[in-house]
């Protein structure tokens, strides 16, 4: 691939929260016509990254490009973003938020959204107060899936979804994507949207720890990329658990 199919560089990028870094110094590239998996153990930076890109955050260190400009008023034009909590009000239907991002977004296919608010079963005019978190949920992947942006960030999409419900999400997901852009799902259920990546990029404290080919990680490593997370992430997963033995053990004193 050419250097003009970099949709995403970031170039010691840097955010920090009270003093504490979320992203430290992170460099990172994603291309065009991949479907890429961010994932890594809470507190890895990937919804701070998220949020750089889809233009939400600013006040950052270092380098954010997304189509060579910094994440701003430009960007967002092109850029799809779903976060993980629910922006929408409580009284609006998904007949009203479709109607909101119809105003919005001159790309946004309004008839192709209401097809898949059918297909997952929601009734347009239920309010969202009365939907469940998973039922918002797919509101919102339909919203953002149905943009014709360049660059798609989904951050925790299926978390509140049941088994059963993930396939169906992850399908329609991946029919409404185009191959002439970009999409990044930020997830832990690995096991559920592994089949579906290109690539997959883990952070750990705000770099990148390993990233490349979905198929060459798997090859690498001998397993699923689910069970090379489980591999890369043991250490501190075990310190947790002595941590936890610890705290229970006659005379430990806890500092909570």
């Amino acid at each position: 691939m050419s250097m003009d199919d970099i949709i995403v560089r970031t170039a010691k990028l840097t955010k920090n929260y009270r003093g504490r870094p979320a992203l430290n110094e992170l460099d990172l590239e994603l291309r065009n016509g991949r479907i890429i998996g961010l994932v890594g153990p809470n507190g890895s930076g990937k919804t701070t990254l998220l949020k750089i890109l889809a233009g939400v955050l600013a006040d950052y260190s270092g380098t954010a490009e997304v189509l060579g400009l910094r994440p701003g008023l430009e960007t967002k034009a092109q850029v799809s973003y779903m976060p993980d909590c629910s922006y929408l009000e409580d009284r609006m239907t998904p007949n009203d938020a479709l109607d909101l991002f119809a105003d919005f977004y001159t790309d946004f296919d309004r008839r192709r959204a209401y097809e898949m608010l059918l297909a997952f079963r929601l009734e347009p005019t239920q309010r969202l107060r009365d939907m469940s978190k998973g039922m918002r949920e797919k509101v919102q992947i339909t919203l953002v899936m149905n943009r014709a942006a360049r660059l798609y960030l989904l951050d925790e999409p299926i978390s509140g979804v049941d088994p059963a419900s993930r396939q169906l999400i992850l399908d329609s997901i991946l029919r409404s994507y185009s191959s002439e852009s970009c999409l990044v799902i930020s997830t832990h259920l690995i096991h559920d949207i592994e089949p579906a990546l290109d690539e997959v990029v883990f952070l750990d404290r705000g770099r990148v720890r390993l990233a490349g080919n979905a198929e060459d990680l798997r090859a690498e490593s001998g397993g699923s990329i689910d069970q090379l997370f489980r591999s890369l992430f043991q250490s501190e997963a075990a310190g947790l658990r002595e941590l936890g033995a610890t705290a229970e053990r006659p005379g430990f004193i806890s500092r909570r």
